[in-house]
């Protein structure tokens, strides 16, 4: 029959709370491990016993850490055991930290890769065109030497070969190209399509276009006709204007029509004149 001692109590009834004191943390290192104990109430006001367990291990850092670390404590954890306290210090994750320039890579000598984007360490920012001196072009004291002039011939005779080739995929108008008539100009304030129209007034007010086409139909190809309506009632404003493709049939139609009755009318064509332009 086992005795009243070897039946084990919980830690909570071995835990003697005076005036509501908890005891304090206890730290055990065995086996590679840190196990530390602790006591505190939770939110209902129950006593709690938190267990944390660390695993031990060494690791080489540099020497401004562990020096760092033989630092003595000071404050309200100036009586602490070597080791962060929980009561004072929260441990988490380490964080690492990637540096991007260190002293290897400033002392490290460049191959040349950027030296075009280094400042030019060079004062001078102008140089004569004739002699490549540091001075301006106007001041060259070699600019009506026979040297130079030789130079600026060499060089004009160079542009002069060059330019050929250079004109060669250049675009030249049609008119302006070799081998091409110059074309004849047209009397000003004249368009292309006017030099053969005519104009044809005192026509009646019920003429259609096909009326027109039938009238003058005759005399050659036209390109265009322009009969003049009302926008009211669409009946015709009693003229119209003919565009022939040739001026010799648009002369012949006037010749023709001037004076000529149509539908009881009395015709008068003459050449259109140009608008005018105020």
């Amino acid at each position: 029959m086992p005795v009243a001692d070897d039946i084990q109590s919980s830690w909570a009834d071995e835990v003697e709370i005076d005036q509501g004191a908890l005891p304090p943390p206890s730290e055990v290192v065995e086996n590679g491990l840190k196990i530390v104990t602790e006591y505190k109430y939770d939110n209902d006001n129950k006593k709690v016993k938190i267990v944390r367990t660390y695993k031990i291990e060494k690791r080489v850092v540099s020497k401004s850490i562990a020096k760092r670390k033989t630092w003595s404590k000071f404050g309200d954890s100036a009586n602490d055991k070597p080791g962060p306290n929980p009561a004072t210090t929260n441990v988490s994750e380490d964080v690492f930290m990637q540096f991007i320039t260190s002293k290897e890579e400033s002392q490290r000598t460049d191959d040349g890769e950027l030296d075009g984007l280094k400042p030019q360490t060079s004062s001078v920012i102008y140089k004569c065109r004739t002699c490549q001196g540091e001075h301006w072009t106007l001041s060259c004291p070699f600019k009506s030497s026979d040297v130079v002039m030789a130079k600026a011939n060499e060089a004009a005779k160079a542009s002069a070969e060059v330019k050929p080739a250079a004109t060669a995929n250049k675009y030249i108008a049609p008119n302006l190209r070799e081998g091409v008539k110059p074309m004849s100009r047209e009397p000003p304030g004249l368009r292309r399509d006017d030099l053969a129209a005519i104009r044809i007034s005192n026509l009646s007010h019920f003429a259609v276009e096909a009326d027109l086409d039938d009238l003058v139909r005759g005399f050659g190809p036209v390109q265009k006709l322009y009969l003049a309506k009302e926008k009211s009632t669409g009946q015709c404003k009693g003229f119209a204007y003919v565009h022939f493709k040739f001026r010799a049939d648009a002369a012949k139609a006037i010749q023709t029509l001037n004076g000529y009755g149509y539908d009881h009318l009395i015709l008068n064509v003459e050449w259109s004149k140009p608008p005018q332009n105020n």
